[in-house]
């Protein structure tokens, strides 16, 4: 088993990276460190249910470029160059100068688009591998006092989507050894929402027996240290997108 990162690495290394994608604005680059994070949360998952966050970031970024590119397709302001093919143009108000529904899609204006997905497609698949790597309750223990409240805000927004997935298989799972084999939303978006109103409840119980927000002062059990490591995985970041910039 690796050993964990501080929980403030990987969110460190995914912003200098994305810093640096931003920057190049290279689609080719952007896949590449699409890659290597993919490969990072390969080697460093740990089975928790937060480690599903990457997997469904790189779906959902798919789902982007594919968007982008069909607005590209339907609706843009055009780009001379190769003609791919016409479909119908459907005309608009005269105060909509420049844009234009349907008409001739040119490959330009089509690459314009899936380069402008993929961009936003890396940017939620770092986040999404600083997600899937660094636990939400180990997060929430070093941020600073001043940012504590929204830090709680955050966790329990970004930790929302792999408990809902666990949940999802659990209702399956206990469907299945009943013998029901039908599928529909009704059957499991019903016990999902009494699973979650159960799980909301139980946190605040546990958040108000433990005193959260009684006292200003922060208490400290089992500190984080910045070890090599994080140093390591932080300065090979730097360094790529200092090249990044520079180029």
């Amino acid at each position: 088993m690796t050993k964990p990162l501080h929980p403030l690495t990987m969110w460190v290394w995914s912003l200098i990276l994305a810093i640096g994608i931003v920057a190049l604005d290279n689609a080719w680059v952007a896949l590449a460190t699409v890659g290597v994070a993919a490969l990072v949360v390969y080697l460093r998952r740990d089975g928790s249910p937060w480690n599903a966050t990457f997997w469904w970031s790189l779906r959902i970024g798919a789902f982007i470029i594919a968007i982008r590119a069909l607005i590209g397709v339907l609706i843009g302001v055009p780009i001379p160059g190769t003609e791919l093919f016409r479909i119908p143009i459907l005309d608009l108000p005269s105060w909509m100068p420049g844009i234009r529904i349907g008409g001739a899609v040119t490959l330009e204006r089509l690459s314009s688009s899936v380069h402008e997905g993929v961009i936003i497609a890396t940017m939620i698949a770092l986040f999404g591998a600083a997600s899937a790597l660094t636990s939400p309750h180990k997060l929430l223990r070093v941020l600073p006092v001043f940012i504590y409240e929204i830090g709680i805000t955050l966790v329990i927004a970004t930790s929302v989507f792999p408990q809902l997935a666990q949940s999802v298989k659990r209702i399956r799972r206990a469907q299945q050894m009943r013998g029901i084999d039908k599928v529909s939303l009704r059957s499991i978006a019903l016990p999902l929402l009494e699973e979650t109103l159960t799980r909301s409840l139980q946190l605040a119980q546990s958040m108000d027996s433990r005193g959260y927000g009684v006292s200003r002062k922060r208490s400290r059990y089992r500190p984080a240290p910045w070890l090599a490591r994080d140093f390591y995985f932080v300065i090979t970041a730097v360094a790529a997108a200092t090249v990044m910039v520079a180029s």
